[in-house]
């Protein structure tokens, strides 16, 4: 499963790691992409990224083609 998110959601942060632990379960992996990763004073310290970055596989930067590449290179299927 792959989420593409800012992780700046507004909801209640056990809500997002309960839902993302069933995604989890039934994906197998979790790949988030984050947009605002590619800048370098970023910080995941967001209330939804501290509850979900326990349950993600693979956090990366997806702030441009570049990144989007480097991501794809390490896909399968």
């Amino acid at each position: 499963m792959i989420i593409l998110s800012d992780g700046w959601d507004t909801g209640d942060p056990d809500v997002l790691a309960a839902e993302l632990l069933r995604i989890k379960r039934r994906a197998g992996r979790v790949i988030w992409l984050n947009p605002l990763l590619g800048n370098p004073s970023y910080e995941p310290l967001t209330r939804g990224m501290a509850a979900a970055l326990p349950l993600v596989d693979r956090f990366a930067a997806a702030h441009n083609l570049a990144a989007l590449r480097d991501l794809a290179g390490s896909l399968s299927l």
